[in-house]
Protein backbone atom coordinates (compact mmCIF):
# COMPACT_ATOMS: atom_id res chain seq x y z
CA UNK A 1 0.00 0.00 0.00
CA UNK A 2 1.27 3.42 -1.29
CA UNK A 3 1.55 6.62 1.52
CA UNK A 4 -1.35 8.33 -0.46
CA UNK A 5 -3.54 5.23 -0.15
CA UNK A 6 -2.99 4.79 3.55
CA UNK A 7 -3.85 8.53 3.47
CA UNK A 8 -7.02 7.57 1.59
CA UNK A 9 -8.00 4.78 3.80
CA UNK A 10 -7.93 7.25 6.92
CA UNK A 11 -9.62 10.44 4.98
CA UNK A 12 -13.27 9.18 6.74
CA UNK A 13 -11.90 9.20 10.18
CA UNK A 14 -10.30 12.42 9.81
CA UNK A 15 -13.31 14.20 9.06
CA UNK A 16 -14.61 12.54 12.83
CA UNK A 17 -14.85 14.96 15.74
CA UNK A 18 -11.31 14.54 17.45
CA UNK A 19 -11.34 12.30 20.23
CA UNK A 20 -10.66 13.54 24.03
CA UNK A 21 -8.11 11.12 24.54
CA UNK A 22 -4.77 12.69 25.55
CA UNK A 23 -2.79 12.62 22.31
CA UNK A 24 0.59 14.65 23.98
CA UNK A 25 2.34 13.29 26.74
CA UNK A 26 6.05 13.92 28.53
CA UNK A 27 8.90 13.09 30.80
CA UNK A 28 12.44 14.10 31.61
CA UNK A 29 14.97 11.35 31.96
CA UNK A 30 18.08 12.48 32.80
CA UNK A 31 19.28 15.36 29.60
CA UNK A 32 16.92 13.70 27.91
CA UNK A 33 13.07 14.67 27.06
CA UNK A 34 10.99 12.26 25.84
CA UNK A 35 7.64 12.93 24.27
CA UNK A 36 5.08 10.18 24.24
CA UNK A 37 2.26 10.48 20.99
CA UNK A 38 -1.03 8.49 21.06
CA UNK A 39 -3.74 7.71 18.89
CA UNK A 40 -4.08 9.66 15.69
CA UNK A 41 -2.65 12.87 14.48
CA UNK A 42 -4.61 14.25 11.32
CA UNK A 43 -5.23 17.71 9.87
CA UNK A 44 -8.38 18.07 12.67
CA UNK A 45 -5.87 17.80 15.63
CA UNK A 46 -2.31 18.39 14.35
CA UNK A 47 -2.35 21.93 15.65
CA UNK A 48 -3.65 20.83 19.35
CA UNK A 49 -1.04 18.44 19.19
CA UNK A 50 2.14 20.97 18.09
CA UNK A 51 0.57 23.31 20.90
CA UNK A 52 0.69 20.49 23.77
CA UNK A 53 4.49 19.40 22.93
CA UNK A 54 5.55 22.87 22.25
CA UNK A 55 4.45 23.56 26.38
CA UNK A 56 6.31 20.13 27.25
CA UNK A 57 10.10 21.51 25.43
CA UNK A 58 13.07 22.30 27.03
CA UNK A 59 15.54 23.45 24.74
CA UNK A 60 18.71 22.11 26.83
CA UNK A 61 17.91 19.14 26.26
CA UNK A 62 17.89 16.21 23.87
CA UNK A 63 14.19 15.04 22.45
CA UNK A 64 12.95 11.53 21.92
CA UNK A 65 9.70 11.15 20.16
CA UNK A 66 7.71 7.75 21.22
CA UNK A 67 5.54 6.38 19.18
CA UNK A 68 4.34 3.58 20.54
CA UNK A 69 0.98 4.26 21.29
CA UNK A 70 0.60 5.98 18.20
CA UNK A 71 -1.70 4.32 15.56
CA UNK A 72 -1.56 6.94 12.61
CA UNK A 73 0.06 10.20 11.54
CA UNK A 74 -1.19 12.52 8.38
CA UNK A 75 1.13 14.75 6.59
CA UNK A 76 -0.23 17.16 8.77
CA UNK A 77 1.50 15.37 11.82
CA UNK A 78 5.18 14.95 9.76
CA UNK A 79 5.44 18.80 9.41
CA UNK A 80 5.15 18.67 12.57
CA UNK A 81 8.61 16.62 13.03
CA UNK A 82 10.11 18.62 10.50
CA UNK A 83 9.70 21.44 12.37
CA UNK A 84 11.00 19.53 15.56
CA UNK A 85 13.96 18.54 13.48
CA UNK A 86 14.84 22.02 12.82
CA UNK A 87 15.47 22.45 16.77
CA UNK A 88 16.81 19.03 17.73
CA UNK A 89 19.55 17.94 15.45
CA UNK A 90 19.46 14.68 16.78
CA UNK A 91 16.01 14.03 17.36
CA UNK A 92 15.22 10.21 18.09
CA UNK A 93 11.65 8.69 17.10
CA UNK A 94 11.60 5.22 18.67
CA UNK A 95 9.38 2.22 19.34
CA UNK A 96 7.54 2.82 15.78
CA UNK A 97 4.29 0.27 14.79
CA UNK A 98 4.79 -1.23 11.22
CA UNK A 99 2.18 1.13 9.58
CA UNK A 100 3.56 4.04 10.68
CA UNK A 101 7.38 2.90 10.05
CA UNK A 102 5.83 2.21 6.36
CA UNK A 103 4.72 5.89 6.28
CA UNK A 104 7.78 7.11 8.06
CA UNK A 105 9.83 4.95 5.23
CA UNK A 106 8.04 5.94 2.18
CA UNK A 107 8.25 9.47 2.72
CA UNK A 108 12.06 9.80 3.42
CA UNK A 109 11.63 10.70 6.75
CA UNK A 110 13.75 7.61 7.69
CA UNK A 111 16.94 9.01 5.70
CA UNK A 112 17.02 12.41 7.16
CA UNK A 113 16.50 11.66 10.81
CA UNK A 114 16.57 8.18 13.08
CA UNK A 115 13.42 6.42 12.82
CA UNK A 116 13.77 3.56 15.20
CA UNK A 117 11.05 0.65 14.41
CA UNK A 118 8.79 -1.14 17.26
CA UNK A 119 9.77 -4.53 18.12
CA UNK A 120 7.78 -7.92 19.11
CA UNK A 121 8.76 -9.32 22.39
CA UNK A 122 9.03 -13.17 22.11
CA UNK A 123 10.49 -15.34 25.03
CA UNK A 124 12.86 -18.44 24.43
CA UNK A 125 12.18 -19.96 27.43
CA UNK A 126 12.49 -23.92 27.82
CA UNK A 127 13.10 -23.28 23.97
CA UNK A 128 15.55 -26.10 22.17
CA UNK A 129 19.12 -24.29 21.41
CA UNK A 130 19.59 -25.63 18.23
CA UNK A 131 23.36 -23.72 16.92
CA UNK A 132 25.81 -21.53 18.32
CA UNK A 133 28.04 -18.80 16.94
CA UNK A 134 30.04 -16.19 17.95
CA UNK A 135 27.67 -13.40 17.76
CA UNK A 136 24.42 -15.45 19.34
CA UNK A 137 22.54 -18.47 20.34
CA UNK A 138 19.99 -20.20 17.77
CA UNK A 139 17.04 -21.29 19.41
CA UNK A 140 14.05 -23.71 17.71
CA UNK A 141 10.95 -21.55 18.80
CA UNK A 142 8.31 -24.02 16.94
CA UNK A 143 8.30 -26.50 14.62
CA UNK A 144 8.30 -23.67 11.54
CA UNK A 145 10.68 -21.14 13.52
CA UNK A 146 13.81 -20.67 14.96
CA UNK A 147 15.09 -17.50 16.64
CA UNK A 148 18.75 -16.03 16.51
CA UNK A 149 19.26 -13.49 19.80
CA UNK A 150 22.05 -11.85 19.48
CA UNK A 151 24.96 -11.78 22.52
CA UNK A 152 25.35 -7.90 22.08
CA UNK A 153 22.08 -6.57 23.53
CA UNK A 154 20.76 -4.66 21.37
CA UNK A 155 22.62 -4.91 18.30
CA UNK A 156 20.64 -3.83 15.18
CA UNK A 157 23.81 -3.68 13.32
CA UNK A 158 24.80 -6.64 13.54
CA UNK A 159 21.75 -8.09 12.05
CA UNK A 160 21.27 -5.69 9.56
CA UNK A 161 24.99 -7.11 8.61
CA UNK A 162 24.03 -10.74 9.08
CA UNK A 163 20.75 -9.80 6.97
CA UNK A 164 22.82 -8.47 4.58
CA UNK A 165 25.46 -11.00 4.32
CA UNK A 166 22.89 -13.76 3.95
CA UNK A 167 21.05 -12.17 1.18
CA UNK A 168 24.58 -11.96 -0.54
CA UNK A 169 25.41 -15.65 0.07
CA UNK A 170 22.23 -17.18 -1.27
CA UNK A 171 22.44 -15.03 -4.04
CA UNK A 172 25.70 -16.44 -4.75
CA UNK A 173 24.52 -19.85 -4.29
CA UNK A 174 24.98 -20.81 -0.76
CA UNK A 175 21.91 -22.96 1.04
CA UNK A 176 20.73 -20.60 3.84
CA UNK A 177 18.14 -19.42 5.51
CA UNK A 178 16.98 -15.88 5.35
CA UNK A 179 15.68 -13.57 8.19
CA UNK A 180 12.03 -12.43 7.46
CA UNK A 181 11.53 -10.27 11.01
CA UNK A 182 13.01 -8.93 14.12
CA UNK A 183 11.79 -9.32 17.66
CA UNK A 184 12.91 -8.41 20.70
CA UNK A 185 14.52 -11.00 23.12
CA UNK A 186 14.38 -9.91 27.01
CA UNK A 187 17.06 -6.77 26.84
CA UNK A 188 18.01 -7.97 23.26
CA UNK A 189 17.48 -8.22 19.61
CA UNK A 190 16.48 -11.60 17.78
CA UNK A 191 16.21 -12.53 14.12
CA UNK A 192 13.45 -14.60 13.21
CA UNK A 193 13.92 -17.56 10.59
CA UNK A 194 11.74 -19.81 8.85
CA UNK A 195 13.27 -23.31 8.58
CA UNK A 196 10.02 -26.14 8.93
CA UNK A 197 10.52 -29.16 10.42
CA UNK A 198 14.78 -28.79 9.97
CA UNK A 199 16.83 -30.43 12.33
CA UNK A 200 20.88 -29.53 13.47
CA UNK A 201 23.02 -32.13 12.67
CA UNK A 202 23.83 -32.85 15.91
CA UNK A 203 20.03 -33.63 16.43
CA UNK A 204 20.51 -36.01 13.58
CA UNK A 205 23.39 -37.61 15.30
CA UNK A 206 22.10 -37.62 19.10
CA UNK A 207 18.80 -39.19 17.47
CA UNK A 208 20.82 -41.74 15.38
CA UNK A 209 24.39 -42.11 15.76
CA UNK A 210 24.54 -44.73 12.51
CA UNK A 211 23.81 -41.61 10.70
CA UNK A 212 27.59 -40.18 11.56
CA UNK A 213 28.76 -40.81 8.15
CA UNK A 214 25.67 -39.62 6.44
CA UNK A 215 26.20 -36.65 8.06
CA UNK A 216 30.18 -36.37 7.35
CA UNK A 217 29.31 -36.81 3.75
CA UNK A 218 27.18 -33.98 3.98
CA UNK A 219 29.53 -31.71 5.73
CA UNK A 220 32.14 -32.55 2.90
CA UNK A 221 29.97 -31.55 0.11
CA UNK A 222 28.42 -28.48 1.18
CA UNK A 223 31.83 -27.32 2.17
CA UNK A 224 32.97 -28.26 -1.57
CA UNK A 225 29.71 -25.96 -2.28
CA UNK A 226 30.48 -23.13 -0.45
CA UNK A 227 34.10 -22.95 -1.28
CA UNK A 228 33.67 -23.34 -5.17
CA UNK A 229 31.79 -20.12 -5.32
CA UNK A 230 34.15 -17.00 -5.98
CA UNK A 231 33.00 -13.73 -4.75
CA UNK A 232 34.51 -11.35 -7.91
CA UNK A 233 32.34 -8.41 -6.28
CA UNK A 234 34.98 -8.62 -3.15
CA UNK A 235 32.00 -7.58 -1.05
CA UNK A 236 33.29 -9.64 1.63
CA UNK A 237 36.09 -9.29 4.65
CA UNK A 238 39.29 -11.40 4.27
CA UNK A 239 39.80 -14.21 6.95
CA UNK A 240 44.06 -13.76 5.68
CA UNK A 241 43.45 -10.13 6.99
CA UNK A 242 41.85 -11.02 9.97
CA UNK A 243 44.38 -13.10 10.78
CA UNK A 244 47.30 -10.97 10.72
CA UNK A 245 45.25 -8.74 13.08
CA UNK A 246 45.48 -11.54 15.33
CA UNK A 247 49.39 -9.82 16.69
CA UNK A 248 47.87 -7.30 18.49
CA UNK A 249 47.21 -9.79 20.91
CA UNK A 250 49.55 -12.40 20.20
CA UNK A 251 52.75 -10.67 20.96
CA UNK A 252 51.15 -10.37 24.92
CA UNK A 253 51.79 -14.14 25.19
CA UNK A 254 54.13 -15.39 22.66
CA UNK A 255 57.83 -14.83 22.23
CA UNK A 256 58.90 -12.52 19.37
CA UNK A 257 60.60 -14.90 17.62
CA UNK A 258 57.65 -17.51 17.81
CA UNK A 259 55.17 -14.36 16.87
CA UNK A 260 57.49 -13.42 13.61
CA UNK A 261 57.62 -16.88 12.44
CA UNK A 262 53.13 -17.37 12.96
CA UNK A 263 53.09 -14.08 11.22
CA UNK A 264 55.50 -15.13 8.14
CA UNK A 265 53.15 -18.27 7.77
CA UNK A 266 49.68 -16.62 8.10
CA UNK A 267 51.23 -14.40 5.25
CA UNK A 268 52.45 -17.52 3.24
CA UNK A 269 48.27 -18.72 3.02
CA UNK A 270 46.90 -17.76 -0.45
CA UNK A 271 44.68 -15.12 -0.71
CA UNK A 272 41.60 -15.92 -2.12
CA UNK A 273 37.76 -14.37 -2.96
CA UNK A 274 36.07 -17.88 -2.29
CA UNK A 275 33.71 -18.25 0.22
CA UNK A 276 34.38 -19.46 3.47
CA UNK A 277 31.41 -20.24 6.51
CA UNK A 278 33.83 -19.39 8.94
CA UNK A 279 31.79 -21.34 11.88
CA UNK A 280 31.03 -24.33 10.09
CA UNK A 281 30.10 -27.57 12.91
CA UNK A 282 27.32 -29.44 13.42
CA UNK A 283 25.15 -26.67 14.91
CA UNK A 284 24.94 -24.42 12.72
CA UNK A 285 24.07 -26.74 9.40
CA UNK A 286 20.31 -27.86 9.61
CA UNK A 287 18.82 -30.68 7.45
CA UNK A 288 15.47 -29.72 5.62
CA UNK A 289 13.68 -32.09 3.00
CA UNK A 290 17.32 -33.93 2.71
CA UNK A 291 19.15 -30.57 1.82
CA UNK A 292 21.65 -29.07 4.00
CA UNK A 293 21.31 -25.66 5.03
CA UNK A 294 23.83 -23.21 6.83
CA UNK A 295 22.66 -21.08 9.57
CA UNK A 296 24.60 -18.16 11.97
CA UNK A 297 26.03 -16.31 8.48
CA UNK A 298 27.76 -13.47 10.14
CA UNK A 299 30.60 -14.99 9.88
CA UNK A 300 30.78 -15.89 6.33
CA UNK A 301 34.27 -14.31 4.62
CA UNK A 302 36.70 -15.10 1.76
CA UNK A 303 40.06 -17.28 2.38
CA UNK A 304 41.79 -20.28 1.58
CA UNK A 305 39.84 -23.11 2.91
CA UNK A 306 42.56 -23.38 5.44
CA UNK A 307 40.39 -20.73 7.43
CA UNK A 308 37.48 -22.81 7.26
CA UNK A 309 39.14 -25.84 8.82
CA UNK A 310 41.35 -24.26 11.36
CA UNK A 311 37.86 -22.94 12.63
CA UNK A 312 36.43 -26.32 12.20
CA UNK A 313 39.58 -27.69 14.15
CA UNK A 314 38.63 -25.11 16.73
CA UNK A 315 35.04 -25.90 17.14
CA UNK A 316 35.94 -29.95 17.75
CA UNK A 317 38.96 -30.24 18.80
CA UNK A 318 41.60 -27.50 20.69
CA UNK A 319 38.35 -26.07 22.51
CA UNK A 320 38.52 -29.44 24.75
CA UNK A 321 41.60 -31.20 24.14
CA UNK A 322 42.46 -30.01 27.97
CA UNK A 323 38.64 -30.61 28.81
CA UNK A 324 36.69 -33.25 26.59
CA UNK A 325 33.64 -31.87 27.86
CA UNK A 326 33.58 -28.52 26.27
CA UNK A 327 33.64 -29.65 23.51
CA UNK A 328 30.57 -31.88 24.46
CA UNK A 329 28.65 -29.01 26.16
CA UNK A 330 29.61 -27.19 23.16
CA UNK A 331 28.19 -28.90 20.10
CA UNK A 332 26.23 -31.68 22.06
CA UNK A 333 27.70 -34.96 20.53
CA UNK A 334 30.37 -36.68 22.48
CA UNK A 335 34.49 -35.96 21.95
CA UNK A 336 34.89 -39.04 20.10
CA UNK A 337 32.12 -38.31 18.02
CA UNK A 338 33.08 -34.80 17.03
CA UNK A 339 37.07 -36.17 16.25
CA UNK A 340 35.56 -38.78 14.18
CA UNK A 341 33.41 -35.71 11.81
CA UNK A 342 36.88 -33.47 11.93
CA UNK A 343 39.06 -36.71 10.52
CA UNK A 344 36.89 -37.93 7.94
CA UNK A 345 35.35 -34.55 6.41
CA UNK A 346 38.54 -33.52 5.69
CA UNK A 347 39.35 -37.34 4.37
CA UNK A 348 36.11 -36.74 2.34
CA UNK A 349 36.68 -33.25 1.25
CA UNK A 350 40.34 -33.61 -0.09
CA UNK A 351 39.77 -37.57 -0.79
CA UNK A 352 42.93 -38.63 0.80
CA UNK A 353 43.22 -40.84 4.33
CA UNK A 354 46.91 -39.21 5.19
CA UNK A 355 45.75 -35.50 6.69
CA UNK A 356 48.17 -35.43 9.47
CA UNK A 357 50.07 -32.30 7.98
CA UNK A 358 47.05 -30.66 7.06
CA UNK A 359 45.41 -31.08 10.94
CA UNK A 360 48.61 -29.80 12.34
CA UNK A 361 48.71 -26.61 9.75
CA UNK A 362 44.88 -26.40 11.45
CA UNK A 363 45.47 -26.72 14.63
CA UNK A 364 48.44 -23.91 14.50
CA UNK A 365 45.89 -21.54 13.27
CA UNK A 366 43.54 -22.96 15.75
CA UNK A 367 46.00 -22.74 19.34
CA UNK A 368 46.47 -19.15 17.89
CA UNK A 369 43.23 -17.35 17.30
CA UNK A 370 41.92 -19.50 20.80
CA UNK A 371 45.06 -18.14 22.62
CA UNK A 372 43.90 -14.58 21.01
CA UNK A 373 40.30 -14.74 22.56
CA UNK A 374 41.63 -15.41 26.03
CA UNK A 375 43.63 -13.12 26.02
CA UNK A 376 41.70 -10.30 24.45
CA UNK A 377 38.86 -10.81 26.79
CA UNK A 378 41.10 -12.25 29.23
CA UNK A 379 40.10 -15.72 29.64
CA UNK A 380 41.01 -18.78 30.05
CA UNK A 381 43.35 -21.17 32.63
CA UNK A 382 47.08 -20.23 32.97
CA UNK A 383 46.94 -23.90 32.40
CA UNK A 384 45.14 -23.27 28.69
CA UNK A 385 46.99 -20.24 28.02
CA UNK A 386 50.71 -22.31 28.80
CA UNK A 387 49.37 -25.36 26.69
CA UNK A 388 48.37 -23.21 23.66
CA UNK A 389 51.93 -21.65 23.69
CA UNK A 390 53.41 -24.45 24.13
CA UNK A 391 51.61 -26.19 20.63
CA UNK A 392 51.61 -23.12 19.11
CA UNK A 393 55.96 -22.63 19.21
CA UNK A 394 56.02 -26.50 18.01
CA UNK A 395 54.12 -26.48 15.23
CA UNK A 396 55.99 -22.72 14.23
CA UNK A 397 58.49 -24.67 14.05
CA UNK A 398 57.46 -27.98 11.70
CA UNK A 399 56.39 -25.62 8.69
CA UNK A 400 58.05 -22.92 6.46
CA UNK A 401 54.97 -22.67 4.98
CA UNK A 402 51.10 -22.94 5.15
CA UNK A 403 50.38 -22.85 1.42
Amino acid sequence: MGFFDILKKKKNEEKKPVQESKVVSGKIDGKTQIIFLSGDINSNNAQEVEDAIDSLLKNDLDLIIDCNNLNYISSAGLRILLRLRKSFENLRIINVKSDVYDVFDMTGFTKIMTVEKAYKELSVDGCEVIGRGANGIVYRYDPETVIKVYKDAGDLDAIIHEREVAREALILGVPTALSYDVVKVDNSYASVFELINAKSFTNVIQENPKEIDKIVNMCASLLHQIHDIEDKKDSLPHAKAKALEWKNYLKEGLDEKTMDKLQKLIESIPDSLHLIHGDYHTKNIMLQDGEAIMIDMDTLSLGDPLFEFAQIYLSYSAFGELDHSCVTDFLGITWNQAQYVLNETIKKYFEKEDISDYLDKCALLAYAKLLRRDLKRNIGSLEEREYLKKRITELTNKFDTLA
